[in-house]
């Protein structure tokens, strides 16, 4: 008994670095923001509570509701961005010449940061000389748009940079998953006369259909909750036309030093992000998994 007991100890003293570091930098700033969204406060001065009046204003900003769309038109195209990579994970899965050399140019954006990426992006979009504008006008088009000050086009303009930032990290995933697929069961579909695409459809996609959810839920949590790109590129501009939950939140905290406020809107943010994640699992469920 002492024997167990001691072993629970040595356990336990093992687990309570990572236990105060996770309670610390995780919950304990979660537990602050809503404290803070209950509060009037800019900063710097005394703070004042206001009880709910921050989370009614919030329910009732238009502006926020404007950004969360965005928020939510980013998820969404993410979500079906992870058809296309995991085609390209399938293609290079084969055996196809440059397969190798194909997997190390997909993971370049991964070895990139935000900050780096916006500032490639940028000279792309750039109206005068960039790369896309002096390609239309080589094929033809007069007055191309300049995608970054033209509300029409800013948001669709920076979601391309978002998922050519996020290829190789999902491209990768689904390599490695199917990867892990024994050859056994690819050889047998191959023998009943199974073609590339039944083998694909058929096998491969039902036996990493886990990984799949798993990426659904990344691309939709991570994309609610995305900022540091839009940030740099557009500072959510021209007049909030790339507004994102988050770069709002930012901008009434840091910008207009309703610290209050803000901490409404990034704890709505949270709440929001756990329903729909939520949502995800439960419409993504199956029976079981499966099995090889």
């Amino acid at each position: 008994m002492n024997k167990v007991m001691s072993n629970k100890l040595v356990i336990a003293l093992y687990v309570l670095p990572a236990l105060i570091l996770i309670v610390t930098l995780i919950y304990g700033p979660i537990l602050l923001t809503g404290y803070y969204g209950l509060m009037e406060w800019n900063g710097i001065g005394p703070m004042s509570f206001v009880g709910l009046d921050n989370y009614i204003e919030l329910v009732q900003d238009s502006k926020f509701w404007e950004s969360a769309g965005h928020s939510f038109l980013l998820a969404f195209f993410s979500t079906l961005s992870l058809a296309g990579y995991l085609i390209i994970s399938l293609i290079l899965g084969g055996k196809i010449k440059g397969s190798n050399l194909l997997r190390k140019i997909y993971l370049i954006p991964m070895l990139l940061s935000s900050v780096a990426i916006a500032q490639l992006w940028i000279k792309i979009y750039d109206p005068n000389n960039g790369m896309l504008n002096s390609l239309l006008m080589a094929l033809g088009v007069d007055n191309p748009p300049a995608w970054l000050a033209d509300p029409n086009y800013v948001l669709y303009a920076i979601f391309v940079a978002i998922l050519w930032q996020y290829a190789g990290f999902y491209i990768i995933i689904y390599y490695a998953a199917l990867k892990g697929i024994p050859e056994t069961l690819i050889e047998a579909a191959r023998i009943d006369g199974a073609n590339p695409v039944q083998i694909a459809y058929k096998i491969k996609v039902p036996l990493i259909a886990g990984v799949i959810k798993v990426t659904i839920v990344l691309a939709i949590v991570g994309s609610l909750k995305y900022f540091d790109l839009i940030y740099v590129m557009t500072g959510g501009g021209p007049n909030g036309a790339s507004e994102v939950i988050a770069s709002y939140m930012y901008q009434e905290a840091f910008g207009s030093y309703n610290f209050g406020y803000g901490s409404a809107v990034a704890f709505f943010l949270l709440l929001i992000t756990l329903v729909i994640t939520w949502l995800t699992r439960k419409l993504t469920a199956s029976g079981d998994e499966v099995q090889y």
